[in-house]
């Protein structure tokens, strides 16, 4: 598809232009770049064109949302969670990196999304800006994505009801 790599063209460059050569980039890189079908990406551009948000500016936001979804799958396969060794074909970021340095891509992989929103977005509005990193760390913390993590631990292996596993996935 044309958007996915018109995309990972943008994410890939953006990754290299502000990551070192450090393990820690290397491994962040490696989880981040030609992976996934990039709907998230997709939609933020789809929806963009309705607000009149810039193609820079809508690339940014999926960048930041990429990362975090990168950063999710790192910490979803380590040994502690669903102990996966691979992802999307290839060794998973544990198995290649070793663990503790993909606690660290994950990690860094989280905090390099809200670098991108506070500092990369061209020509918007400051309250408008913080709405958006309030919003993505909402969607992300505890009553988000780590929240639902939380749940999926916690319900494995158990008989749970419908409701809590919609919650689960909500999340």
């Amino acid at each position: 598809d044309r958007h996915k790599l018109k995309f990972d063209k943008f994410y890939k460059s953006l990754l290299q232009a502000k990551l070192d050569k450090s393990i820690l980039a290397k491994a962040m890189k490696y989880s981040s770049i030609k992976g996934g079908k990039r709907i998230r990406g997709f939609l933020v551009s789809e929806s963009s064109k309705i607000v009149n948000l810039s193609q820079y500016n809508a690339f940014i936001i999926s960048s930041s949302i990429e990362s975090i979804h990168s950063y999710s799958l790192i910490h979803d396969d380590l040994p502690s969670m669903d102990n996966d060794d691979f992802r999307r074909g290839k060794a998973s970021n544990h198995k290649k990196y070793g663990e503790a340095t993909a606690i660290l891509a994950g990690d860094a992989l989280h905090d390099f999304a809200f670098q991108l929103l506070s500092g990369s977005l061209k020509k918007i509005n400051a309250t408008k800006n913080l709405n958006l990193i309030n919003y993505l760390s909402l969607c992300t913390g505890y009553s988000g994505l780590a929240g639902g993590q939380s749940l999926d631990l916690l319900y494995e292996n158990k008989n749970i009801s419908r409701s809590k596993i919609i919650e689960m996935y909500y999340k």
